[in-house]
């Protein structure tokens, strides 16, 4: 797993440590769909600050494990907490919202899904693009990892949960490719005329075509207007009386009207 080090001193075009400048290191740990934008805003704080962010992008359950067990300053989040994740001691702070997009290859004449159909496909009850308005070709199904915070919320969202002798399980098919993270999911779909996938919606680029859902797409504008309800927060968390000062004055710079400007700017929803 790749860490990226955002220290205080630029050379050769690379960001490097010098531990003569960076007196600080915060650690943040934690969601593969934060992480882009985390690493963007530990650098634009480090440029004017003495300090080093480092940011590892696992997962959002391993975010909320280096924030439970404070092996990490601090904690990424792309999904909400589970009940059993959540504790008086763990604080949860919203830095953005982030929607989700459903994507296809730019080729597919298919541009708009209904919740329902999405569900269904996911499940394995619509397996050919006939079935939603595309050619006579089978779907192919892109997911991510059980880990994903992004797959997490996804599932609450698109009703892709079952209960299995008591417990709630993904309904997901387990005939769907599974990705590490958004760029591996993208490329999925990006390479494939037929698959079907879902990435976050600051990741969208021209490689693929982000679905409208029941006729609203994707977009900022309509996700503020409460007209695309695929969406999710991005959460940084933190356990109490376990990071240091400088890791809390990174936190509170994140929320200022500086960094959330840069967090719009990147495609997604300021928060402040």
């Amino acid at each position: 797993m790749k860490t990226k080090v955002i220290g205080a001193l630029a050379l050769a075009g690379s960001m490097v440590f010098n531990p003569a400048i960076a007196t600080e290191t915060v650690s943040v740990v934690g969601s593969n769909s934060v992480t882009p934008i985390m690493e963007v805003l530990g650098e634009t704080y480090a440029q004017s600050n003495d300090v080093t962010v480092e940011v590892q992008g696992p997962g959002s359950s391993a975010g909320v494990r280096a924030a439970q067990d404070g092996s990490s300053d601090l904690g990424m989040s792309s999904r909400e907490l589970k009940d059993s994740e959540k504790s008086d001691n763990l604080k949860e702070v919203v830095i953005a919202r982030d929607g989700i997009a459903v994507v296809a290859h730019p080729s597919n004449p298919v541009n708009d899904l209904s919740k329902e159909e999405v569900t269904k496909i996911y499940k394995g009850e619509i397996t050919n693009w006939k079935e939603v308005g595309g050619e006579d070709k089978p779907i192919v199904v892109a997911t991510r990892d059980t880990a994903s915070g992004t797959r997490g919320a996804f599932e609450d969202i698109m009703d892709l949960k079952m209960e299995v002798n008591g417990q709630s399980v993904s309904a997901i098919s387990q005939r769907a490719q599974v990705a590490s993270g958004n760029g591996q999911l993208k490329t999925i779909v990006a390479n494939n005329p037929f698959a079907i996938g879902y990435i976050s919606l600051g990741s969208v680029d021209e490689s693929v075509n982000a679905l409208s859902i029941d006729n609203n797409e994707p977009s900022v504008e309509a996700i503020q207007a409460g007209e695309y309800g695929v969406q999710r927060p991005f959460l940084v968390l933190y356990k109490e009386g376990r990071p240091s000062q400088a890791a809390l004055d990174f936190l509170a710079w994140i929320e200022s009207s500086e960094a959330q400007k840069i967090v719009a700017d990147k495609g997604y929803i300021a928060v402040k």
